[in-house]
């Protein structure tokens, strides 16, 4: 056994060993829809839209009521532990407020756009995911074929080399034609290894992106309707390409961004109203009280008022007191925090509308090149085809020529490995065509579990925004996922090693 023969044996092993799982043939919509539901890049970008809906209720928090209570509880004496001399307070306050200059507007119009920008960046990973899906079906298919063609090629050149040494040996033949055939038989022996390594890797990308291993794969359907023109198509990418979309988002978001900081210049006002009881008892010379405790609500620019009633019974003091009024604060001077605050928020701004132009150059950059790659493509099967058919009858006939003595073995080697190479360019000519024609698709928004119809059930990422908007409670949240087990935490400071140690 040759050392050729031997790495191909190992390379088709270790090829073998990750994809022991018996599963049923995959079709491109399956795996599409595997993908979809299971590839964690996507479940990332979910949590993140998820996280950014809650933008809108902290947002609208600022706007709705609070509510404290507080409680104190003091001894003030020289012998702590003689009776007397003992404090408590508690108090109930509400604050509502009632003006804020526009800022609970503005930053909810910017946390609005930034989820906006948020599904628009959701539409982006999908298509990332869904077209690295295609490429690795594609390409499975594509390497598959490589294999089969060199796995026949060996087997022809393994019979032609027997030829040649039987024919050397009634003299019909040269040992120099026995070594020409031996050096192409070892020739494709390594293209043989060299593309089940191709399709190793293939598997484990399919495998990676799918979430389960490639099993006898179907042959890929025919393209979805694709832009006619290169015209049609920056259009497009212009319109709906998802990640310009998210940045034009982006920028309406800095924009309110930079309205809200300019906003706390202006004046705000407060209501409040509260309630407060205290309890004093008695025992300890020099203890006063006065009867208040509450956060402070009831006084300010504006004026407030309180009421209350006080007793002393069999020497303890007692009070309890109502507080209601507005608290008016108007900014005079913030020691240039305000203005420079502003001046950041402008230039994140300034960022978001220079990366508008650099990400639509990049959308209108690739759907042309993807156009440009579909139709090179579709040139280059169509060239392949003929010289697949043309290098079919050139072997044909050379071989006859060869049996009659008219043809070299030389001859009838090099027809053969021209007619495996047209074949193999074929096979790389179809996947590039596939490939770039759903390149295509995700530069101008297309590449989607809709517009593709997906099988299965596609996420919503307007349900969250509209369950969660509205929300008061403190205490209305959703249920914590499982913690995740954690790994050995020597490996945190040192790697563990491959083998024994030294």
């Amino acid at each position: 056994m040759t050392r050729l023969t031997v790495l191909a044996a190992v390379v088709a092993a270790v090829g073998t060993t990750g994809f022991a799982v018996s599963a049923a043939a995959d079709t491109l919509p399956d795996a599409l829809a595997a993908a979809y539901e299971t590839n964690p890049q996507l479940t990332v970008q979910r949590a993140i839209v998820r996280q950014t809906d809650e933008g809108v209720p902290q947002a609208l928090a600022s706007g709705r009521p609070t509510v404290n209570a507080t409680g104190t509880a003091q001894q003030s004496a020289n012998d702590f532990n003689r009776d007397g001399g003992r404090y408590y307070n508690g108090a109930l306050n509400l604050n509502q407020s009632l003006y804020r200059g526009g800022r609970t507007r503005t930053a909810t119009s910017a946390a609005e756009n930034r989820i906006y920008a948020a599904r628009a960046r959701l539409r982006a990973v999908e298509d990332n995911v869904l077209l690295a899906v295609v490429t690795a079906y594609a390409d499975v298919l594509r390497y598959a074929q490589v294999v089969e063609l060199n796995e026949n090629q060996v087997k022809v050149l393994q019979r032609e080399l027997q030829a040649s040494r039987d024919r050397f040996e009634v003299g019909d033949l040269t040992r120099t034609d026995v070594a020409q055939s031996d050096a192409r038989l070892a020739n494709a022996q390594s293209n043989l290894v060299v593309a089940q390594g191709q399709l190793n890797t293939a598997k484990n990308a399919y495998l990676r992106v799918v979430g389960r291993p490639p099993v006898a794969l179907a042959p890929l359907p025919p393209l979805p309707v694709l832009p006619g023109t290169v015209g049609q198509a920056t259009d497009l990418a212009n319109a709906n390409n998802p990640s310009l979309v998210a940045a034009r988002f982006d920028e309406a978001a800095a924009r309110y961004d930079v309205s809200t900081i300019e906003r706390q210049r202006l004046p705000t006002l407060t209501a409040g109203v509260g309630v407060n009881y205290t309890y004093t008892q008695a025992g300890t010379a020099g203890i006063t009280s006065t009867g208040t405790g509450s956060s402070g609500v009831g006084t300010g620019l504006a004026g407030g008022g309180s009421t209350g009633a006080a007793a002393i019974v069999g020497g303890d003091f007692h009070a309890f007191q109502q507080t209601g009024g507005l608290t008016l604060t108007v900014p005079l001077y913030q020691a240039g925090l305000n203005g420079s605050q502003i001046r950041a928020a402008q230039a994140v701004r300034s960022q978001y509308m220079e990366q508008i132009g650099f990400i639509g150059r990049q959308a209108v950059e690739t759907a042309s090149n993807a156009f440009v790659s579909v139709a090179t493509a579709r040139a280059v099967i169509t060239a392949s085809e003929s010289s697949v058919t043309a290098n079919q009858l050139a072997l044909q006939g050379v071989t006859q020529e060869n049996q009659v003595g008219t043809r070299t073995v030389l001859e009838v080697l090099n027809a053969e490995q021209e007619l495996v190479v047209a074949r193999v360019n074929l096979a790389a000519a179809r996947r590039d065509e596939y490939v770039a024609g759903y390149t295509l698709l995700a530069a101008v928004g297309q590449a989607e579990a809709d517009p593709l119809a997906v099988p299965g059930e596609h996420f919503d990422s307007t349900e969250n925004a509209a369950r969660v908007r509205h929300k008061w409670g403190d205490y209305d949240i959703d249920n914590d996922p499982a913690p995740l087990p954690l790994p050995d935490p020597v490996v945190a400071s040192k790697s563990l090693p491959i083998g024994p140690q030294r």
